[in-house]
């Protein structure tokens, strides 16, 4: 059987039940290159409908990067090749299969399946940072994508150098039974006859339906699905009937790219209704696909970036949130300032898989003042249910990897648990304990992808520690080796040379310009999560004591963690040891948030690089506050500084002391010498004040917004409440007043008695 029948038999069956079929073509490159030809041909696959991923123009067809498999999200093709002899990088793969069309073919050209495991590719190269290199990096992924393709039905494997079929893809599968009966389309009452006619399937039209809550106040509605079930495409008609009736519909999504299906369908649907547009808002901004629909005397369909979204929330008439288990918790909860908002979310995916959305983000909206209105859509749109390729992928990539079932966990205690590190073998030996793990990693992170699963089996410098109950992962930790550079390597990293997979030291060495500060060596936290049955009784904390003690035995100098900084987190890492070196003065363009980078010292040589990095943190922060971090959130500045090591010197002059004393206590001016008043209340902040000679939350701002960011007393005044300037000037004044208590010099002392008698 050679691989034209092969090809030929697997396009009749795939056509025959509207599923997909793999073919895998195993071999060296240019026979593969030659065997896909054959088999398109055999399968009457035309050409331009017809995909290559990969280097080489081989097919006479499309052909895309891998690093541009994105441009292939919301297309359909026949037949789409991926040549893995340039590279395996998941979340590439994870990105094509999907548009392969019921009734067509992914082919994907491997080197010979036996010897892949132990080969080097491309991708490997992204694995090995320094001080490893490529030799370091292992096959353990490569071994379990082969065994996966031999596992599963619906992929025929054929060696192009032998010609030996060792499996032909066959399912033979029993004829569908199709229920004939005419049943009508779900409709709804609000939204057009033209919106439910758009639908592909009925799952689609009751989702629309359930939508058209939206047109009433103080609603949401969650919208979840696997990939390919046509939610983005719900939301569209969704956003276009509330557009032609009136209402201005914002949508966000973390790029334009993944709301692109959204205002497709919404542009066709205002076509269909024959709704009046504006000259001009059909630009393209993707492909022909526009960026915002507007209609005059009616309403408008317009995108913003997920940060403008937040800030404009609370005045758009409805707000949709796209892919929207991409967005951390913290970017979420502000969505929820809109009074009627839509999340639809991918509930397996390659991209923005973090679970944060539905265990975490739900609890909150479901205590928020809108109504919840929760919608799934189960059937595919592009092929039939159960399709064999969908089923491979979802297993091969651990798409739908999940932490071990809540009742397992109850019982979890830092007193039952287990701590175990946990080796790639160990993984792959024990199918459940892999996929707990790595269910509860996706959990942890918003933008968890299949890279990462790569990442966890290959990368030479990731480890993974975890706590376990009876055998299941409840809590888990992924950790980066860094630091241990060479001097040749250190030098080129000061000059400016990015050093991949040395987050922390690169930004204490190319930002805070410390050359020495890739010579001790640490773990980075990258994930840390806990299941959620199991929060709030000291897991994460139990975990991170068994870290610390194993680094300390491994001979490591720090452990560190750099993440987007919200108060509790910062408080969580404080609690735990860790101290803040510093505070990313640009935002992350998806979350909005600032990143704060924290240490933990384990060794003298981590002593030393933390309380030196400290030092000039403290030195430098009051100048960045009042420029670069102007706009940080004063929760975040407050949290920030608390978590500081060291103390900042009150060494004030006499006159310094005159003069913040008569401004607390006297007739005195705060606009007169900022300056000593910044000193205090950044000593204040770092000395953690707490008990009776804690201010309230209130006066803490004040010090924040108007003494270390220099906002201006009208902003200050509006933004905290203050009935006037002058009550919110007077305010400075008392707030001062526990200061110059705490820290005051003898001639503060007496200044403060003069005001006092």
């Amino acid at each position: 059987m050679d691989v034209g029948a092969v090809a030929s038999a697997l396009r009749r069956e795939a056509m025959e039940t509207n599923e997909r079929r793999l073919l895998v073509l195993s071999g060296e490159q240019s026979p593969c290159h030659d065997a896909a030809k054959s088999a398109l041909d055999a399968a009457r696959i035309d050409r331009r409908e017809t995909t290559l991923v990969g280097s080489a123009d081989a097919l006479g067809c499309e052909r895309v990067a891998h690093r541009n498999a994105d441009e292939l999200l919301g297309r359909t093709r026949e037949a789409v090749v991926f040549d893995a002899h340039d590279g395996l990088p998941p979340s590439a793969l994870g990105r094509i299969v999907g548009a392969v069309d019921g009734g067509g073919l992914l082919v994907l050209c491997t080197p010979s399946l036996d010897d892949w495991p132990d080969q080097s590719d491309p991708f490997d190269g992204t694995l090995a940072v320094p001080p490893f290199d490529v030799d370091d990096v292992t096959g353990n992924f490569r071994q379990w994508f082969v065994e996966r393709l031999r596992a599963h039905r619906g992929i025929a494997i054929l060696d192009v150098d032998s010609g030996h079929v060792e499996c032909d893809g066959l399912t033979d599968p029993v004829p569908r039974l199709v229920d004939s009966r005419e049943r009508p389309t779900p409709r709804g009452d609000v939204f057009p006859d033209g919106a439910y006619d758009a639908c592909l399937t009925d799952d689609q039209a009751r989702a629309v339906r359930d939508l058209e809550s939206l047109a009433e106040p103080s609603q949401a509605v969650v919208v979840e699905a696997d990939r390919g079930r046509g939610k983005s495409s719900a939301a569209g008609l969704a956003a276009g009937s509330l557009a032609v009736g009136g209402d201005d519909v914002l949508v966000t999504a973390p790029r334009f790219r993944s709301a692109a299906e959204l205002f497709a369908r919404a542009s066709e649907l205002v076509d269909v209704l024959g709704a009046e547009r504006e000259s001009g808002d059909t630009a393209a901004a993707h492909g022909n696909v526009p960026q915002r629909i507007d209609l005059p005397g009616s309403g408008s369909v317009q995108f913003a970036e997920p940060i403008v979204a937040a800030e404009r929330a609370e005045t758009a008439d409805v707000l949709l949130v796209d892919e929207a288990a991409a967005f951390p918790v913290a970017l979420l909860e502000r969505f929820l300032a809109a009074d009627r908002v839509a999340f639809a979310t991918t509930v397996h995916g390659y991209e923005g898989a973090g679970r944060g959305f539905s265990v975490r983000f739900r609890d909150r909206l479901d205590e928020s003042v809108h109504e919840v209105t929760d919608v799934s859509l189960s059937d595919p749109i592009r092929y039939a249910p159960g399709d064999p390729v969908e089923i491979w992928a979802f297993d091969a990539l651990l798409l739908d990897a999940r932490p071990a079932v809540a009742p397992l966990a109850y019982d979890a205690t830092p007193e039952r648990v287990e701590h175990r590190e946990l080796s790639a073998q160990e993984l792959l030996a024990d199918d459940v304990l892999f996929r707990e793990t790595f269910g509860l990693l996706v959990l942890a992170h918003y933008r968890t992808e299949p890279n990462d699963l790569a990442r966890l089996l290959d990368a030479p410098n990731l480890v993974v520690h975890a706590l376990l109950v009876d055998g299941h992962v409840v809590s888990v930790v992924l950790l980066a080796r860094e630091g241990g550079l060479s001097d040749d390597q250190r030098a080129r990293m000061y000059d400016g040379e990015r050093v991949r997979g040395n987050l922390l030291p690169d930004l204490v060495t190319t930002q805070l310009r410390d050359e020495h500060a890739a010579v001790p060596t640490g773990w980075r936290v990258l994930r840390i999560a806990t299941h959620h049955a199991a929060r709030s009784r000291g897991l994460g904390s139990a975990l991170l004591d068994a870290v610390r003690e194993h680094a300390i035995d491994e001979g490591l100098d720090w452990l560190g963690v750099a993440y987007g900084a919200t108060p509790e987190l910062l408080h969580f890492w404080d609690t735990n040891g860790f101290s803040t070196l510093h505070l990313s003065t640009t935002r992350n363009d998806t979350s909005g948030e600032h990143s704060a980078v924290m240490i933990d010292p384990l060794s003298e040589a981590g002593h030393a690089l933390r309380d030196r990095t400290a030092e000039r943190f403290r030195g430098r922060i009051a100048g960045v506050l009042s420029d670069a971090l102007d706009d940080a959130d004063p929760d975040i500045v407050r949290a920030t500084l608390r978590t500081i090591p060291g103390s900042v010197s009150t060494d004030l002059t006499d006159w310094d002391w005159r003069v913040v004393v008569g401004a607390a206590y006297g007739p005195g001016l705060y606009d007169v010498s900022p300056r000593p008043f910044r000193r205090l209340a950044l000593a204040y902040f770092v000395d953690a004040f707490e008990g009776e000679a804690r201010l309230d939350d209130r006066q803490e701002r004040l010090l924040v917004l108007r003494v270390l960011q220099a906002h201006d007393w009208e902003e200050v005044t509006d933004r905290l409440g203050y009935h006037s300037t002058g009550e919110c000037k007077r305010a400075i004044g008392t707030v001062f007043q526990p200061l110059v208590d705490r820290y005051g010099t003898k001639t503060a002392l007496e200044e403060r008695a003069r005001y006092r008698d």
